[in-house]
């Protein structure tokens, strides 16, 4: 008996592939703390021979086609999600998120990656005119985030109350939320709220029903999932081009889903060591606004120019190689 085009047993196969990986990378990042070079180098590692070990599996159980067109899928994901390393980025940026916690937004940001994906491996590729306006708003976020990295407001400076954010203010009068951290949570109770006000009676914050109240962490998990989504309207039509069997789709998508988030680290950490790639960072930021603004608008208007995967991907790879060329010629004097 087949299911989704293959039989059952490659699909529990699939499965436990993703589950067990998925519960290692959990263990092994349950505390709190930033991730060096060396262990997202390692996990990034870790995630390519998971993907490389199912793929082999389709291989030797449904032959070379199937195999080819699992790893094309993979290799043209990962390519179509390299923008959204940045945008991951910038939404890290705009929300002051402490690197402590990143990991466990991204870690969350990819359950729902992964329920949204098989929605749209389903449903093809319908609802694209809908991600037009989502490009376009991320667009001016995105050039607004740069704009504010260029002007020397880093990650490092933390927002103490975000009563005055922006995601804040669109979204506390229709559901309670939390103007402060509060550890990693994404949601605390009543009490918790109290006794928070209680230790700082600065906090604003107006009491409204419901058992659990939202922090900010919980906005930005959600910033992050649109943005999946968002991307999801590209990669989906483009993989579902190269084959038409939803397993070998989903599984292509998901495993190289899971690598993009180590890779975000990579950057990260990179980030730390080579002086100018934060400078390279923003302007792909810049590129990447312009590239969602005008694909956006020739989405909606049908104007018959739009910057390819193609191109984006050969600009990024670019920009990204000179800043660390750069960082290597011209090396921070003490």
């Amino acid at each position: 008996m087949e299911h989704l085009g293959f039989p059952v047993e490659t699909i529990i196969v699939f499965i436990v592939f993703v589950l067990v990986a998925f519960c290692i990378d959990f263990m092994a990042h349950k505390k709190d703390d930033v991730i060096s070079l060396k262990s997202a180098v390692i996990w990034s590692v870790f995630w390519v021979v998971i993907s490389v070990l199912f793929g082999l599996y389709i291989y030797y159980h449904h032959g070379s086609e199937m195999a080819s067109l699992f790893f094309a899928g993979y290799a043209l994901e990962k390519a179509l999600s390299v923008d959204n390393l940045f945008v991951m980025m910038a939404i890290f940026s705009w929300f002051k998120i402490p690197e402590i916690y990143r990991h466990r937004v991204l870690y969350f940001g990819i359950l729902g990656a992964i329920i949204f994906r098989l929605i749209f491996v389903a449903i093809g590729s319908s609802l694209l005119m809908l991600s037009s306006w989502v490009e376009i708003v991320f667009a001016f976020v995105v050039a607004y985030t740069a704009i504010m990295m260029l002007k020397g407001t880093d990650d490092g400076d933390e927002i103490e109350d975000y009563s005055q954010h922006l995601a804040y203010r669109l979204v506390y009068k229709y559901f309670p939320v939390f103007p402060r951290f509060v550890g990693h949570s994404f949601f605390i109770s009543r009490n918790q709220a109290k006794k928070e006000i209680q230790k700082d009676k600065s906090i604003k914050f107006i009491s409204k029903k419901g058992l659990f109240i939202a922090t900010p962490l919980f906005l930005c998990l959600c910033v992050v999932e649109v943005s999946d989504v968002m991307f999801a309207f590209d990669s989906v039509p483009a993989i579902i081009a190269v084959s038409r069997e939803p397993l070998i789709i989903y599984s292509a998508m998901i495993f190289a889903i899971l690598g993009l988030r180590t890779l975000y680290f990579v950057l990260e950490a990179l980030k730390r060591y080579l002086i100018y790639l934060e400078k390279a960072v923003i302007v792909l930021l810049f590129f990447i606004a312009f590239k969602l603004l005008v694909n956006g608008i020739n989405h909606i208007f049908n104007l018959g120019f739009e910057i390819s995967a193609n191109l984006s991907l050969i600009i990024i790879l670019t920009i990204l190689a000179v800043g660390i060329i750069a960082s290597y010629l011209f090396p921070e004097k003490n």
